[in-house]
């Protein structure tokens, strides 16, 4: 098989099989992940990152080559979630530049538009590091460059990069110890790597579904029908069963279904011998009513005003979305001249932000990681000339700083915090009186002097920084490495505490979570006071789950 152009209809089934493929590998690639933690995500983020996108892609009908751009780029856009999936909405961004300008692509364009992903997602990233996803695919892209002038078979094009993807992706290991450690390969990379492979699949004609679910659903977004009453062709539902006299012949079933359908449409005729079940949707009733009596007598009748269902519909839809307005309004406050926006997850960490001033919580975080659309509806929710965003989270930075990009009305300032302590540490240092800029300065400076760990458990053997660790052993995970290892839930943290404090330590602050008793949380911290009589230590609720214990020392 040769093929020398897509057009649009080709392209976006390639990019709605890349994502379904995507999505069908997530819980694989989230095993990937370097840690042996219980909340791999990458896999997570990026199949909604990109299903985001194919929300869009899947609405338009017939689109163009630009609209089709447009949608994969903004859907991708808002929806990325974590490190990897901002990354990937980068790679799309740069892609779809390109191609916008072409009605159907060829190996030149697709070679173009590959460059330009590659230098865009670079960009994005503030120090790139290599053996992650930006390695693969800028190891697709020189291999597209090199392919430009050799053929013009896009198909043969696109093994080969495939190919090349896979060689790179296999020496992520040689690149990061960390993963070579962990017995892994780059799991962003191997995400990127299936996005691919689907899309091969599409254009050599595999057989594939690329129906898209609606992401949104149970969310509670209230969305009022697009549809008007002139759109509803025939206004009445019309359901009967006809207690035949006599069994219908298939000439006369035949010739029943066609008067349905001369009058209305949705028909379903099921007959037996001896009765038809009857449905129908027509401005009509009686014609249909008047047809079906000559076959029998009628029970259980059934008609209904889909017009009139329609408006009340319509009408409920309007009250749900003005209540909810009303209550977004509210939750907004007053107009000021500063705000604060929180990811955080777990009750008693929830509150605690609340406590410090925070006005809007986004619920997230380790095990789920917000996405620049939960980002900039919060955004528009507080009312405040200058917005503080409180990641509290090393891979919702990125998705973080993307949303601070898109905002034109506010200012606002995405103060790094890679742990929920850090967040703690800069709204407890922030000052009203400041400036939003001498405030941003001096809770920027202030993370510098918190440490961060966080106990949980091991989901699998491995080895990492040095240390054995086998399914089910307790971890207690520092800013950079694993700190301590071992079977006792309270001697781990222990020791991983004692790998924390130094001589400039002060306080010591135990976030006890979900699973752990508040006598067992209490009693560590007794444990803690008389193993570091000078030290100031404070026990709080956190209610987070995955991690036992969550300890900052500053």
């Amino acid at each position: 098989m040769e093929i020398n152009t897509i057009d649009a209809a080709v392209f976006a089934k390639m990019f709605l099989a890349g994502a379904k493929n995507l999505e069908a590998k997530k819980e694989w690639i989230n095993e990937l992940n370097v840690f042996p933690v219980p909340d791999g995500d990458t896999g997570t983020n990026m199949s909604m990152t990109i299903m985001s996108a194919a929300k869009e892609v899947g609405a338009l009908s017939n689109p163009t080559m630009a609209e089709l751009a447009k949608a994969v780029s903004s859907g991708s856009l808002r929806g990325a979630r974590g490190n990897s999936g901002v990354i990937l909405s980068q790679l799309f961004r740069g892609f779809t530049k390109v191609i916008a300008e072409y009605d159907t692509l060829d190996v030149v364009v697709l070679c173009d538009a590959m460059q330009r992903a590659v230098e865009t997602a670079y960009k994005a990233v503030m120090k790139p590091k290599e053996g992650t996803i930006l390695t693969v695919a800028k190891g697709a892209a020189n291999k597209a460059l090199k392919l430009c002038d050799e053929t013009d078979d896009i198909v043969f094009f696109m093994e080969e990069v495939i190919r090349e993807a896979e060689r790179v992706l296999g020496r992520t290991p040689d690149m990061l110890p960390v993963l070579k450690q962990a017995g892994v390969v780059d799991s962003g990379g191997q995400g990127l790597v299936q996005v691919l492979k689907g899309a091969y699949d599409a254009l050599t004609g595999k057989e594939i579904d690329y129906t898209i679910q609606d992401t949104a659903a149970g969310t509670g977004i209230v969305k009022i029908s697009a549809q008007t009453e002139e759109e509803i062709k025939f206004g009445y539902c019309t359901e009967f069963i006809i207690v035949l006299n006599r069994p219908l012949t298939e000439k006369q079933e035949r010739e029943y279904k066609a008067y349905l359908e001369s009058i209305g449409d949705s028909i379903v005729v099921v007959a037996d011998e001896e009765i038809v079940k009857t449905h129908v949707h027509t401005n009509d009733p009686g014609l249909a009513i008047q047809t079906a009596l000559k076959h029998g007598s009628l029970s259980k009748i059934k008609i209904d005003n889909m017009r009139e269902e329609h408006q009340e519909k319509l009408i409920k839809d309007a009250a749900k979305l003005a209540e909810q307005q009303k209550s977004e309004e509210e939750q907004a406050g007053p107009a000021k001249e500063m705000g604060f926006i929180s990811v955080s997850i777990g009750e008693g960490i929830n509150e605690i932000f609340k406590g410090l001033g925070v006005d809007y919580i986004i619920e997230g975080g380790q095990t789920m990681n917000p996405s620049t659309e939960d980002m900039l509806n919060a955004i528009e929710k507080v009312n405040a000339k200058t917005i503080f965003i409180l990641p509290n989270n090393k891979n919702i930075v990125l998705a973080a700083n993307q949303a601070a990009e898109l905002v034109e009305d506010k200012d606002i300032f995405v103060i790094p915090t890679k742990t929920i302590p850090q967040g703690i540490t800069a709204l407890v240092n922030f000052v009203p009186d400041m400036s939003a800029t001498d405030n941003r300065d001096r809770m920027v400076e202030e993370l510098e002097n918190v440490k961060t760990g966080q106990v949980t458990y091991a989901v699998r053997d491995t080895k990492i920084d040095d240390k054995e660790i086998k399914q089910g052993d307790y971890m207690g995970i520092g800013d950079k490495s694993i700190l301590s290892v071992g079977q006792d839930m309270v001697e781990t943290t222990k020791d991983m505490i004692s790998k924390m404090v130094d001589g400039d330590s002060a306080i010591i602050s135990v976030y006890y979570g979900e699973e752990v008793e508040e006598d067992d949380a209490h009693t560590l911290g007794a444990e803690i006071e008389e193993e570091y009589p000078d030290l100031e230590v404070e026990i709080h609720y956190g209610g987070q789950p995955i991690y036992y214990y969550v300890i900052s020392v500053e």
